[in-house]
């Protein structure tokens, strides 16, 4: 701690802070966050199955309950794929090296193993020194296709945090930009952004999303950009709003006294004091785009299969809602819930912590 922090006593970030731990509700959001991110930016190293999209489909598991148990026979491929560097397996994973035999029994004999395939009573021979047999355990069961629940769960957590962090960075740009001059220099540019964003705020934002996702194609990055055009209006409103209380207060009549630029001012003493209720915002608009991801995915305009996106896997599966394999369809669905629910409880916590006026 420096001497003038023993002085004058700590920084204001340090109070928000510690009033922020002492939010339970908000502190264990930001904990399960931050575990998420950690599986979202690790992907393919915490999950069962590293293949791409964990699309590894056997179809003579599907439909395996949770905590099912099967035994395997890797059979090695042709055409090895290339090992890949650690930087491209934790983006894409890697290309599976054998072809598995899902299997009741086997034996061995004359140096052959004979197995009985999971879903046929004919026995089949294989080399015993090409050939490995290994015991796999479905945590969470398999889908339709067989896949791995678990690893296609655990990565769709990537796909919401990638959606959610860019499109709250586009809102942002934008809402950030157009509410500033808006708010600053008054005027045309006031009325003329004011105006845009009343017709914006008019349209109901799934079906603006939808229109913005039919224009630019379906696909993962477009989702991107759609969610985020479509989430500015809001930011726009509140920087507006907070730049025309502050830009007449007395250190931006001193700063403009002084011959600042505009551009200065606003980005070098207005917004780093504005910097709070934006952060609140932006935890807030984090879960309405992980919300949207889901809804577009779901309707088949958003992520395409075979991503593990979770509204792509709520649509495969809620028809297993009626029968013996609900958890198809809940598990993504809890999966939703809990991760905006922790984003809009740590928006709550986080106005609280930064209010000034919180003790």
């Amino acid at each position: 701690m420096s001497k003038d922090q023993k002085k004058y006593g700590k920084s204001p970030s340090y109070y928000a802070w510690q009033r922020l731990k002492k939010n339970r509700n908000a502190f264990l959001s930001l904990i399960f966050i931050f575990f998420c991110a950690i599986i979202a930016i690790g992907g393919y190293v915490f999950l069962p199955d590293a293949t791409p999209d964990a699309n590894k489909q056997n179809l003579e598991l599907e439909l395996l309950p949770p905590l099912s148990k099967a035994t395997i026979l890797e059979v090695p491929k042709k055409e090895i794929a290339p090992q890949k560097n650690i930087i491209s397996y934790l983006i894409s994973g890697q290309k599976e090296k054998n072809d598995e035999v899902a299997i009741k029994s086997y034996r061995t004999e004359n140096n052959n193993i004979i197995i009985k395939p999971f879903d046929g009573d004919k026995e089949e021979s294989y080399p015993q020194t090409q050939t490995k047999i290994i015991n796999r355990t479905y945590w969470l069961g398999t889908d339709r296709y067989g896949r791995d629940m678990l690893s296609r769960l655990l990565l769709g957590t990537r796909i919401s945090f990638a959606v959610g962090l860019i499109s709250v960075i586009i809102s942002l740009l934008i809402g950030v930009t157009l509410g500033a001059m808006a708010g600053f220099f008054r005027g045309w540019a006031d009325h003329f952004i004011l105006w845009l964003m009343n017709v914006v705020w008019a349209i109901p934002t799934f079906l603006l999303v939808m229109a913005v996702s039919l224009v630019l194609g379906k696909g993962f990055w477009q989702v991107f950009v759609a969610v985020g055009l479509t989430m500015w209006v809001e930011v726009a409103r509140l920087v507006r709003g907070q730049i025309l209380s502050a830009r007449e207060l007395d250190y931006v009549t001193a700063a403009k006294a002084l011959g600042f630029e505009s551009s200065r001012i606003i980005t070098r003493h207005i917004l780093p004091n504005i910097f709070g209720p934006v952060l609140v915002i932006a935890a807030a608009n984090f879960a309405s785009a992980i919300l949207l991801e889901a809804g577009l995915s779901f309707l088949g305009l958003g992520v395409q299969p075979p991503a593990p996106s979770w509204g792509v896997m709520i649509n495969d599966h809620y028809g297993y809602i009626v029968l013996n394999a609900a958890y198809l369809a809940i598990l993504p669905g809890l999966a939703i819930m809990f991760l905006v629910l922790a984003f809009n409880l740590l928006g709550n916590g986080l106005r609280d912590a930064l209010d000034v006026k919180m003790k």
